[in-house]
Parts: structure tokens; sequence; C-alpha cells
């Protein structure tokens, strides 16, 4: 087996000055798939690892920060979601955690990259749980942009499991896109997305917002921290109708018992109230003007130049 670190670090910039880093004893995997350089890891810290383009994406031990948060906010405010679009999410995990929900009939995963979904199948048992055998998961390999903007399809919950938008993705971040999700939920629909960090990408956090606050009438911005992120990672969501808010820490509990889901590591009814109680900065930050991503004004933002997180190195 190639072991290029040989338990090296792998260090990754989250901006120009500031970044983190995880040691790699054993590459498992390595490949160039149609759109990208994929390499799947073994690290002391968190197991297995997804890296695309050297860009850390999840790892076994740290998944359910992202994947449980990114989900339930918005699945467990849903009256009842039966059907669910995941744009991206190759690796399962967001889908591991839609399947959970007893009310759960449909899921479709929209995924560009044919790669990586193969090489989570075949490596990253511990991050889908074996999704993918679900009957009911469909997996539709192909532009999820171009999905959403054509289907007829409706769902109840639309979650965004993209990459940064410091690329092709960027596209992904706009009015016009989010629009488009608006189109396909069902009424009382919730789309669920990451906004990137305040701490780190604090004028791209902003942006995002507000582009989601000019599409939908309730946005709810929440907190997560993710370990391989190293930062309080930015997540919200939006809808015509449905609000995070309006659940309390009980009928919180009472929902997850109710829909059957198992196995959270991280969310419970404080937690989720809490997520959504947002620090003074973060408040301030927001209140801020920040003008709308469009597709003719796409995300720039205080990065500058937009290829800073590829610029990588592994060191001793």
């Amino acid at each position: 087996m190639n072991k290029p670190y040989n338990g090296q670090f792998h260090i990754e910039l989250l901006n120009p000055n500031y970044g983190c880093a995880v040691r790699v004893t054993e590459t498992i995997a390595r490949l160039r798939t149609e759109y990208q350089d994929l390499e799947v890891v073994d690290t002391p810290m968190f197991g297995r690892m997804l890296l695309l383009d050297k860009v850390m994406m999840t790892t076994e031990r740290d998944e359910f920060f992202y994947h449980e948060n990114l989900i339930h906010v918005g699945g467990l405010a849903h009256p009842g979601p039966r059907s669910a679009l995941v744009v991206g999410g190759g690796d399962g995990g967001s889908s591991e955690e839609l399947l959970k929900y007893s009310t759960m009939q449909r899921v479709v995963m929209a995924e560009l990259d044919r790669g990586v979904v193969e090489a989570s199948k075949q490596y990253l048992q511990k991050v889908h749980r074996g999704a993918f055998d679900d009957p009911r998961l469909t997996v539709m390999i192909g532009d999820g942009k171009a999905f959403v903007e054509r289907t007829d399809q409706r769902f109840d919950i639309v979650a965004l499991d993209l990459t940064d938008p410091l690329g092709p993705s960027v596209q992904l971040y706009t009015r016009e896109f989010y629009e488009a999700c608006k189109r396909i939920l069902n009424p009382g629909g919730v789309l669920t997305l990451h906004v990137e960090s305040p701490i780190t990408r604090p004028q791209a956090y902003q942006r995002i917002v507000a582009t989601l606050k000019a599409v939908f009438p309730i946005v709810r911005p929440y907190m997560v921290y993710v370990p391989i992120y190293c930062a309080w990672w930015g997540m919200a969501t939006a809808s015509e109708t449905v609000d995070p808010l309006a659940l309390s820490e009980a009928e919180v509990e009472r929902r997850i018992a109710e829909r059957g889901i198992g196995d959270l590591q991280y969310l419970n009814g404080a937690v989720y109230r809490a997520m959504l109680s947002l620090p003074n900065f973060v408040r301030a930050l927001l209140a801020e003007p920040a003008a709308v991503i469009t597709t003719d004004s796409l995300l720039v933002d205080e990065v500058g130049d937009p290829t800073f997180k590829y610029d990588l190195v592994a060191r001793k």
C-alpha cells in the first residue's frame, strides 16, 4: 500500500492566515476521478479520512458533528418528512441520517462524482453505515444544479451537502439556485445547508445568509463545531413556513423518539435549542449589510485568491 505521508501532517489552510493539521499514517486509496483527486487515508485521531483535491471532507470519528446537525435541525422541525434530496453528499453520511426517519419513504442523492460514491462505498462504511444498500435511496450521478433546475420531483427536505464555494460549486450558493431549490420543495418544506464559518470566512458567511433571506421568509442560522474544519461552522435552515425555533427542548426529544431516530452522538433537545442561540459577535455580523450573491455577482470575499485552500503541504 502506498504510504506517502509516513506519519507526516496533512496541513490545510482555512484562510490565508489560519489552518489546521492532522497526522496521517497511511494512504488507503488514491485515485483521479473524472473531476478531482481523491484520497482515503488513515489517521490516529479520526480514523479513515476522505480528501478531495487535498481538502478534508469527512472522517469516520467526527462525521456526526457535521451530518447529524446538517440534517436533523431542519428534519425535526418539519412536521413529518417523507421525501428528501441531497445535493452532493457522495460519502453517504447525510443520506444515512435522513434514512433514520421512520417516516422517510424516498431519498435522492444527486452527486456529480461517481468516484466519490464508489470510494465511499468501499472504504467509508463507518460514515454511510450501509445507506447505499437501503432501497429507499436513489443515487443520481450528474450535475446537482442541473437536476434541481430541471426535475419535476418535489421534496420535503432539500439538503445541500456541498464543497466550499471556492470553485465551480460557487454557482450553488446563488439566489438563483436557492430559488430553484425553493421551487422543488413541497409546501412546508425545508432547505438545509452549511454556510461557511463566521470565524474563518465572515464575509462569505454574511453574504450566504443574506442570499438565503432574499429568497425565504424564515432563515435560521446556527452554529456547530466540526473538528476537522477546525472552527465553529455555520449551518442554516430556510423555509416558507417551518421554523426550528418554534420547537421546545421537550418537543425535540418527543419527535426524536416518535420518529425512531436512533444512534445520535451529538444532537438532543437541549443541544438543538442551544445551537440556534447565536453568540453576540455572530448577531452583530449578520446585522451588517451584505450583498446578495447572484450569477452576475458571485461570491468574492476576504480570501482573495480562490485557489488558496488547495495550496497545501504535508510536513513533519
